[in-house]
């Protein structure tokens, strides 16, 4: 079996990433090798022995850079920013990220999976680890809330709603953990790029 690190499999009907392996040779019974892997929509890592003899099913995996466009109901819009070629997606379709913190724009890399030179399946895409974002819209917090270290919600120029401390306010900008939907800390303004 011809396994190696950065190798794409499909498994149990999802694509994988050999992140680790160990060929083992029992003193008893047949050689099997010992993988790590990471599901590439979901993230999830686990490990998993496939027999010596198993054939692991290879795919090949491309990504493209593509700019966020727009939303239209349920259905966001990207342009390839080689091609200028447009897709659109389902939100259902979109299930690794908070879509809520796209930004009109935003430059994210797609990652498809090529099963011949006509047929691409849209696999995930990628958004910063950590993004700015401009508030739109603040609740009110009564005088003396601000000092007692409260927080509360507010409304991101995406639409996104984030809990942030109470001393924010409508036109400031702050940065997020997208991946856990956290607010970092307030920002100054910097160019018209939000994104790091």
């Amino acid at each position: 079996m011809n396994i190696r690190k950065g190798l794409y499999i499909q498994w149990n009907k999802e694509i994988f990433k050999i992140i680790d392996f160990l060929h083992v040779k029992p003193g008893k019974g047949y050689a099997f090798v010992r993988t790590k892997l990471k599901n590439l929509v979901t993230g999830y890592v686990l490990e998993n022995n496939f027999s010596a003899k198993y054939k692991l099913k290879k795919v090949k995996i491309e990504s493209h850079s593509y700019r966020y466009l727009y939303k239209e109901r349920n259905i966001f819009y990207f342009m390839n920013d080689s091609s200028y070629d447009q897709i659109q997606m389902e939100k259902k379709l979109i299930k690794n990220i908070n879509i809520e913190f796209l930004k009109e724009g935003m430059k994210i890399p797609i990652f498809f999976h090529v099963k011949s030179e006509k047929e691409k399946v849209f696999l995930f895409l990628k958004i910063p680890s950590t993004i700015i974002l401009k508030v739109e819209q603040t609740e009110y917090v009564k005088k003396g809330d601000t000092i007692n270290n409260t927080n509360k919600i507010v409304v991101l120029e995406t639409g996104a709603r984030l809990l942030v401390p109470s001393f924010i306010d409508t036109g400031d900008f702050v940065k997020i953990n997208t991946e856990n939907k956290s607010y970092i800390e307030r920002v100054k303004k910097q160019n018209s790029n939000y994104f790091t």
